[in-house]
């Protein structure tokens, strides 16, 4: 198939190739609350997107739903502002958190965030939240202790204002790949930081695409565990690819559930798996294909690209077994040197990511694309608060 042009237009999806798991896997991508999760043929309005190297504001579309006490019960907290909930936001992804109180139709908290000569951080609430219900905003992405750090010292100043209850929501969390012991003598740094953000005082943790599901179970304080797919899903979809190009591609074997699930929710299709050899941190060696690639257009899916390696490699290797066009999908985009190069060199049609951690300007290229997954995040907190399910979001 041709390159495909970006376009920031109002799509109607009516993909014939996704039937059925299109509307299981829509999450409706809208820039106000009023759009509840239903299933139906997903109307997407383009989330937040970098084209080309350059910010594309989000459009908002208002979307009429059926007369409901979900949308009379929307409608009386739009007129009646709640004053019991408070979103402030760190220094980490300070757009990513303003997104999220747009789409709630809130404001983010006055907070004074500021580091002494000697790097160490001070915070100040600068309104009150005794009673109220917090959340706060911040990935721990790169400089992860840093980011980490900042979070908890936002914690204990909300305890110590006798906020009702805290919710840390972590887009990104950080040290969640050193979730188990693969040597003798090694921490495991995920448990510890789970231990970390429970003792400063947070109640709840609000988590999105953690590398592996068992990180949740370190935490002894609730955990919501949310996903950037539907986003992606969404964009794929209005590629508008037949099924019978494409092919899901596992860049490695620990990722085949993920991309299982991903192949499903697009009209269940064919899966491949590359198999590779990590001879060292941060270094990995592409061995073979599981799989037919040929003719294809190969989505890959991961949860993450830090250094490239593996993604790169696995996409060499499709364009030798004679897929025609590779597609990279991935929710944190860690992009740690020499990621960018890897990435831009001409392997990939599109690289497809989510703003769960900041794109520095220096790391944009032609080929990346960039959707926000503040709705989702916003949609979310909503039903914290409402006390309201979080799984029927991706039903």
């Amino acid at each position: 198939m041709a390159a495909m042009a970006f376009s920031a237009s109002v799509s109607e999806i009516r993909t014939p190739f996704l039937g059925r798991s299109l509307e299981m896997a829509s999450f409706q991508t809208l820039g106000c609350r009023n759009a509840r999760f239903v299933e139906t043929k997903c109307s997407l309005v383009r989330p937040l997107q970098f084209s080309n190297g350059r910010l594309t504001p989000p459009m908002f579309k208002e979307h009429s739903i059926p007369d409901s006490s979900v949308q009379r019960h929307h409608q009386e907290m739009v007129s009646k502002p709640d004053t019991r909930l408070r979103i402030f936001s760190g220094t980490a992804n300070s757009l990513l958190s303003q997104e999220v109180a747009s789409y709630m139709g809130l404001n983010l908290g006055k907070i004074k965030i500021k580091r002494f000569a000697d790097g160490e951080i001070y915070i100040q609430l600068q309104e009150s939240v005794r009673g109220c219900d917090v959340f706060l905003v911040q990935p721990t992405c790169p400089p992860a202790n840093e980011n980490l750090m900042e979070l908890l010292i936002m914690i204990d100043a909300c305890r110590r204002a006798s906020a009702r209850t805290i919710t840390a929501v972590i887009p990104y969390f950080g040290y969640a790949r050193a979730d188990r012991k693969t040597q003798g003598r090694e921490s495991i740094a995920a448990k510890l930081v789970a231990n970390l953000i429970t003792e400063a005082g947070a109640n709840r943790v609000l988590a999105c695409d953690l590398h592996s599901g068992q990180s949740m179970g370190y935490f002894d304080i609730p955990v919501d565990h949310v996903y950037g797919e539907p986003v992606i899903l969404d964009y794929l979809a209005s590629k508008m690819i037949s099924s019978n190009d494409l092919v899901v591609v596992s860049p490695d074997v620990g990722g085949v559930a993920r991309a299982r699930a991903f192949a499903k929710k697009l009209s269940d299709a064919p899966l491949a798996i590359v198999d590779k050899r990590r001879p060292g941190h941060n270094v990995s060696e592409v061995m073979n294909l599981i799989g037919d690639v040929k003719g294809k257009v190969a989505v890959m899916v991961d949860d993450m690209i830090d250094t490239a390696g593996t993604i790169a490699s696995a996409a060499s290797l499709l364009h030798q077994e004679g897929a025609r066009a590779v597609y990279a999908c991935c929710t944190h985009a860690v992009f740690s040197p020499p990621a960018i190069e890897r990435l831009s060199g001409g392997l990939f049609q599109e690289v497809i990511i989510t703003n769960t951690i900041p794109v520095a300007e220096k790391n944009y290229f032609p080929q990346l694309t960039v959707l926000s997954v503040a709705n989702l995040l916003g949609e979310t907190i909503w039903r914290f608060h409402d006390d309201g399910s979080v799984s029927s979001i991706f039903q």
